[in-house]
This record gives structure tokens, C-alpha cells and sequence, in this order.
């Protein structure tokens, strides 16, 4: 091979492998906050016909195994309706509901209040109060949710997605006047 196309050769790989590279994302970009993390952005932070946001939190249903017994074969009955043969059951452990599937729906601040400064100001208000030991990081971290969910537990909702009462108590959202 020629001088010419070994270096041909090399430069169009080099090209190739430049190309081929993802590229990283600006450093001055400035983080988005990860809306679902705390149920918003799906169904759940939805605007309500009635005006505003509302987050719904899921509990599961819970069910525990108790002795029971199940069937292994059914009876069997001749045409005229006798019986035939009797059904056979086994003991076995069987599920019994415990407590129903739950789904709490209450008022949220809409997605475009979550701002980068306005989750910031989350953080430093849940700090100040005792919940958040974080850097303040201005994302909805799994430790500002923690945060969130502690502070709303203690309150009463057991949820990590921020609530609109919750908001207005850390002195994030307004509180509104009742008309004079």
C-alpha cells in the first residue's frame, strides 16, 4: 500500500469513530426536574374540569394466606340430577383480603410550577424544618421525596408527591384570601 491510502485509510476510521460518539450534553444546561418521580406528567397530574392539579397515590391491596380448602375435582351428576360422585377437595392455604386497594386523590401544584428554583426552595424548606439533609440539588431526587413523604406523613398523607396544602404550609405557593 501507498503512503496515500494508509493515510486515507486512518483518517476516514478516525472520521468513523468522531462520528460514532454520542455526544455529552451542554455543561451550562441547567438540570429538568424529573416530573414523574413525583406522579407528575402522567394521568395523575391531569388538570381536574374544576380547575387545578390533583395527584393520586395507590395503595396496594393486601392479602395474607389462612387454611382453606380447595377443589381438585367437582362433582359429577347423572342426567336425572343424581350424584354421581361427591367433590373432592385439599387443604391448602387459600388468600383472604386484608385490606382493599385504596386510591387518595387530593389538589397538587400543576407540573409548570416545578421549576429548577422552585424545587430548590422545596429543599431548603423541608431542611429548615428537619427533613432534608440533601445538597440542594434542584431535582426530585429519591431524597427530596423521602423528605417530602416524612413531612406529609406527619401530617397525615402518606405520599411522597408533593400536595397543594403542603406546598402552601411550607410557604411555596400562596395562600388564597377568602373574598372581603
Amino acid at each position: 500500500m501507498t503512503r496515500i491510502a494508509v493515510t486515507s485509510v486512518c483518517l476516514g476510521g478516525l472520521v468513523l469513530a468522531v462520528a460514532c460518539t454520542p455526544m455529552a450534553p451542554p455543561q451550562d444546561a441547567a438540570p429538568r426536574p424529573d416530573f414523574n418521580t413525583m406522579g407528575l406528567g402522567d394521568d395523575d397530574s391531569r388538570p381536574d374540569p374544576a380547575g387545578g392539579c390533583y395527584a393520586t397515590e395507590r395503595t396496594p391491596a393486601v392479602y395474607e394466606q389462612v387454611p382453606g380448602q380447595v377443589l381438585v375435582e367437582p362433582e359429577v351428576r347423572a342426567e336425572d340430577g343424581t350424584l354421581v360422585r361427591a367433590p373432592i377437595y385439599r387443604n391448602a392455604p387459600v388468600p383472604r383480603l386484608v385490606r382493599p386497594r385504596e386510591e387518595v386523590r387530593f389538589p397538587a401544584p400543576c407540573p409548570p410550577a416545578y421549576t429548577p428554583e422552585f424545587i430548590a426552595t422545596l429543599q431548603r424548606a423541608l431542611t429548615a424544618r428537619g427533613y432534608y439533609g440533601g445538597a440542594i440539588t434542584e431535582r426530585l431526587d429519591p431524597q427530596t421525596r423521602a423528605a417530602v413523604a416524612a413531612f406529609q406523613r406527619d401530617r397525615g398523607l402518606d405520599s411522597d408527591k408533593l400536595a397543594l396544602e403542603t406546598a402552601r404550609d411550607l410557604g411555596l405557593i400562596a395562600v388564597p384570601r377568602p373574598p372581603a
